[in-house]
């Protein structure tokens, strides 16, 4: 008897196609519907003049202002992220363990909810200036003072915000690698910043140019920092025209322009690794000893570390607090339980499927190791490369005609109006949601698949398991850690989400994202700080987790 061909540890034998497979391909096809929905729009032709009135006035500004915009934000969650991790792993001073699991807290912050605290504290009617202008005598024409609300303030913002992606992957990079090299530099007689120079940073750079993009991906993305400061992007040029404007090809043609930013971005961060592989050639991996610092070392080093970490968390966290207690939302009550039931129910909704869809497509990636299981695993995870502006409009699209559709077809066969079944709802804006978040939720659960070894799926088979019945009695006990971090990882970002959720929500269907923004731009600030501060403290649920990992990762390290 000739031997059957080996597939792969965990994969089906028998028929190529199943049910699972399909089901994971239908998946990814709903997930890249936004994608092509916007690309669909290159040569569409929407209200007369509105594209060439929009190329000739603000698209060269968009242009500008997002470089810009992305120049400063590298630049500054490179310095800072980089920074701190280096300080913290590679030296020894007062607080150090402290400050490194607390650098990561501003991932809590929204940049929108920062933005409205620094702009109250910073503006000129604000604490600051005030007290300047007491303490000095000095009137309105006396003296300078930064405007916050600016492309530099935006910038300080997200940097302020985003640092930790780069921090925590300069970390991992800086603890992993190099600490064997570093004592050969050591011997050879490099200074600690040669070593750090000329080996730490270029071993690292895969790393940090990774979190780099990360930032540059949440910049482009933004919608309520930038709108709130009257800064010029892509995203604020979105809402423009299809709310104001009411020309959504011109929108879907900004957002596919704004895809091309994020493609940019991508592009970047791997010409940034330059083909480079760096391994330890040695197995032992707990770094170079620590370098003791002492007197004015230790202070410069205790404050670079608690410069971004007061900036990014400590100060707007304790501004929003103490707006919310000594005045806060005037309308706390039933509509704030209103608004976070809604945020709580779109949250929810939409963990409770993204994790779902997660678990299947991450299922059938192991059981199916084709190259269209692939595929559909890579275009499945496409989602939160994508800004919030651009899935919602390459969702609204589609979805309005197919609302139009089945309202014609319902009053054809029945003689009523159904009105807007899909978009009407929240249908809509949980796909959306799905579509952008998914791969966190695929990410977190392809590690836990990743720990379960595949002689399990062939014990299960010699037993007589179908597929289905190896996930449900073997696979999903295994895997209730990973799901609940997953659901957990969709959900704070989906409490956070604000340009889709203004695009899609239905009428009458606010979330607490949507009412700090709105009574933000209202400025009142004082009443939005009930809304942020609730944000920030269900934000903070998932940033413990990340605490208590780094904690005792380094108790490990040091036992």
């Amino acid at each position: 008897m000739p031997a059957t061909p080996r597939r792969g540890a965990g994969a089906v034998r028998g028929r190529r196609w199943s049910w699972l497979l399909l089901l994971a391909l239908a998946t990814a096809g709903l997930v890249a519907v936004p994608i092509l929905s916007v690309g669909s729009n290159v040569f569409a032709t929407g209200q007369a003049g509105t594209w060439a009135h929009l190329a000739s006035t603000v698209l060269p500004d968009y242009i500008r202002t997002t470089l810009w915009l992305c120049a400063g934000v590298g630049l500054g969650v490179t310095l800072l992220g980089v920074g701190a991790a280096w300080l913290v792993t590679r030296h020894q001073f007062p607080g150090r363990a402290s400050f490194e699991w607390a650098l990561v807290l501003p991932l809590a912050m929204p940049a929108y909810v920062m933005a409205y605290t620094y702009t109250d504290l910073l503006q000129y009617v604000g604490p600051v200036q005030t007290a300047l202008r007491e303490a000095f005598g000095w009137k309105r024409a006396d003296y300078w003072f930064p405007d916050v609300r600016s492309t530099g303030g935006a910038v300080a913002m997200f940097s302020l915000v985003l640092y930790p992606y780069v921090y925590l992957m300069a970390r991992t990079a800086f603890l992993e690698r190099g600490g064997a090299t570093l004592e050969v530099a050591r011997s050879l007689g490099l200074t600690p910043w040669q070593g750090f120079l000329r080996v730490s940073l270029p071993m690292a750079r895969p790393a940090i140019a990774g979190g780099v993009a990360l930032a540059l991906m949440e910049t482009l993305a933004d919608f309520g920092t930038v709108s709130y400061f009257a800064v010029q992007t892509f995203t604020t040029g979105i809402y423009r025209a299809w709310f104001s404007l009411g020309d959504r090809v011109a929108a879907a043609q900004l957002a596919l322009v704004l895809l091309a930013f994020v493609v940019l971005v991508l592009v970047f961060e791997r010409l940034s690794r330059g083909g480079r592989r760096f391994a330890e050639t040695s197995l032992q991996r707990s770094g170079a000893a620590r370098m003791p610092l002492a007197g004015g070392r230790a202070l410069l080093a205790w404050c670079a570390c608690a410069l971004p970490l007061v900036g990014g968390f400590l100060l707007p966290g304790g501004l929003l607090l103490a707006m919310a207690l000594t005045e806060g939302d005037a309308q706390f009550g039933e509509r704030f339980l209103r608004l976070a039931g809604n945020s709580v129910l779109l949250a929810g909704l939409t963990a409770l499927l993204a994790v779902a869809l997660a678990l299947l497509i991450g299922y059938a990636a192991r059981v199916h190791r084709g190259g269209a299981m692939r595929w559909a695993h890579r275009i499945a995870g496409l989602g939160y490369a994508l800004p919030g502006s651009v899935i919602a409009v390459g969702v609204l699209i589609p979805v309005t005609r197919l609302d139009h559709a089945l309202a014609a077809l319902w009053q054809q066969l029945f003689g009523t109006h159904p009105g807007l079944l899909i978009t009407g709802g929240i249908a809509a804006l949980v796909y959306a949601c799905i579509v952008r978040y998914l791969t966190a939720a695929m990410q977190a659960v392809d590690a836990g698949l990743a720990k379960i070894t595949p002689s399990m799926d062939q014990a299960a088979r010699s037993l007589g398991h179908t597929p289905a019945q190896t996930l449900r009695r073997v696979h999903l006990p295994l895997l209730r850690g990973s799901l609940l971090t997953a659901a957990l990882l969709v959900f704070i970002d989906v409490m956070k989400e604000l340009p889709a959720t203004l695009v899609m929500r239905p009428f009458n269907f606010d979330t607490l994202a949507t009412q700090a923004y709105t009574l933000a731009a209202d400025e009142r600030l004082a009443e939005a700080s009930t809304a942020a501060l609730a944000i920030v403290v269900v934000g903070l649920l998932p940033m413990v987790v990340i605490c208590r990992q780094i904690a005792k990762g380094q108790s490990v390290s040091s036992s």
